[in-house]
């Protein structure tokens, strides 16, 4: 199972604040319909906060391999090549 625990939560300064864990791993983000964007950071929370700060989240170049069997097996949005 890619995404072991799959909760909505609002992509919110305060909502990540409360929610995302300030540890090493890797996220998605998502709508109702698709995967926007996965990636892995070492620090989610920072990452998340970083995203809605610039409004336009920038992918990483680093892919390990979970991060890349969840962006194939996913499909996201964000992460497809132009």
């Amino acid at each position: 199972m890619p995404f072991e625990r799959v909760t909505p939560r609002s992509l919110t300064p305060t909502s990540v604040r409360a929610n995302a864990p300030p540890v090493s791993g890797v996220y998605g983000i998502s709508n109702a319909l698709r995967w926007i964007c996965i990636g892995e950071s070492d620090n989610i929370q920072s990452s998340l906060l970083v995203h809605l700060r610039q409004g336009d989240p920038a992918l990483t170049k680093r892919q390990p391999a979970r991060h890349a069997r969840l962006v194939a097996e996913y499909e996201p949005a964000w992460n497809q090549a132009p």
